[in-house]
């Protein structure tokens, strides 16, 4: 286990993290930190990192709908695909057939 010091808010907080896992940790600190800083809230610690908390929940809450929108346009991109490979199928069949009109009766 290794300790990570994250500064936010203009306090220090020293955190437990698995080894090889603190440049990872050291930024989520500073996303928490800008956010802390962005929130606007000055003076009350616990209000500030509420507002930083929050505003993370928004984003990471967006993110979710967002990815959740891609999802369904691949899954109709994957039908469309599927509605083309069909329809090339057919048309190769009806190539065969003018191209050999005894063979496909």
């Amino acid at each position: 286990m290794s300790n990570v010091t994250l500064a936010i808010a203009g306090r220090q907080y020293t955190v437990s993290c698995a080894d090889g896992e603190e440049a990872h940790i050291e930024a989520l600190g500073r996303i928490i930190a800008a956010k802390a800083q962005a929130s606007g809230a000055v003076g009350n610690e616990q209000r500030t990192l509420l507002f930083a908390a929050l505003m993370l929940a928004d984003e990471l809450e967006e993110a979710r709908r967002d990815l959740a929108t891609l999802s369904r346009g691949l899954e109709a991109l994957a039908e469309v695909e599927h509605r083309f490979a069909r329809l090339a199928e057919h048309a190769e069949a009806l190539a065969q057939r003018l191209e050999h009109p005894a063979a496909n009766p």
